[in-house]
């Protein structure tokens, strides 16, 4: 049995991984800057250890870490900037190093190693090059597109009013994958480190395009739902750096092995779009869309 300790654990990746530990017997170590939020209290009456650790009080992830075997860590620009993102990351990495973790599972983004130029892309890959001088044991998991963006922000709003407004041409292929199976994927890469250690794995469920995400979410909500391409320019006022995510999926594309995933790990239970999209409560989604006037 392992004791692990999870960042942002009432975050989406990090709940999800805690989920996936407690599910196969291990001690899992949730932190999170909020100990008395909903989300934590959801995690310890799983049966998770909930302790606070805020990434820019250095004190704080020390007493967190101690006594865990491993770790799953997390970063976000998003609520701060990339450069955040690297410094916290970094300190991150400098406790679970002095604390003499033996393993370190990083979840950083599909492609982030291959210069891209998207910014959130780029600060991920500075605290994966940080993690390898390190000297713990490391992998680093690195998830496509979440299939979770389809359920919230600006896509629910559009999908209130039969649209599908994403910034992609409805043929181009996007890989997508569920929090669930990047914490399923995390979960068996943590109690397997001999497997996974030294290894650098972009993780995908599908590979779908907006014209058939358009279709599937149609059959998921009962309701006729048609794509539309949001132009760069209009998402590039609201986020130069998503609009620089957008352009390299584009162009670039977002390939991820997903049969060599699906045939080398079944044991991560893969979800293609059509089992997520079935899976969703969409009048509770739905219902979360304020009205207009």
């Amino acid at each position: 049995m392992l004791t692990v300790a999870v960042s942002g654990a009432t975050g989406a990746q990090g709940g999800a991984t805690a989920r996936a530990l407690l599910a196969a017997g291990h001690r899992v170590r949730a932190l999170t800057r909020d100990p008395g939020s909903p989300a934590a209290d959801t995690l310890r009456a799983l049966g998770a250890d909930v302790r606070r650790a805020d990434f820019d009080d250095r004190a704080s992830l020390d007493a967190a870490l101690a006594g865990t075997d491993s770790l799953f860590a997390v970063t976000t620009p998003f609520g701060a900037d990339t450069a955040v993102e690297t410094r916290q990351g970094e300190a991150l990495v400098d406790a679970a190093a002095a604390a003499r973790l033996g393993h370190i599972v990083l979840t950083s983004a599909a492609h982030a190693d291959r210069g891209t130029g998207v910014p959130h892309y780029e600060s991920k890959y500075l605290v994966e090059r940080y993690l390898r001088t390190a000297g713990v044991p490391w992998t680093v998991i690195a998830p496509a597109a979440f299939m979770e963006n389809y359920s919230g922000g600006w896509t629910l709003d559009g999908l209130s009013e039969g649209v599908f407004a994403w910034p992609m041409p409805s043929d181009r292929p996007l890989t997508l994958i569920p929090v669930d199976d990047i914490g399923a994927f995390a979960a068996l890469a943590l109690q397997r480190r001999d497997a996974f250690a030294g290894r650098r794995i972009d993780i995908a469920s599908d590979v779908c395009t907006p014209g058939r995400i358009a279709q599937t979410l149609a059959a998921a909500i009962n309701r006729p739902i048609v794509h539309h391409e949001v132009p760069l320019a209009d998402v590039r006022i609201w986020s130069p750096d998503l609009a620089a995510m957008f352009a390299y999926i584009t162009s670039s594309g977002l390939e991820v092995d997903v049969a060599g995933l699906r045939r080398d790990h079944p044991e991560v239970g893969w979800h293609d779009f059509t089992d997520w999209a079935a899976g969703q409560d969409w009048d509770a989604h739905l219902a979360s869309v304020p009205a207009r006037r």
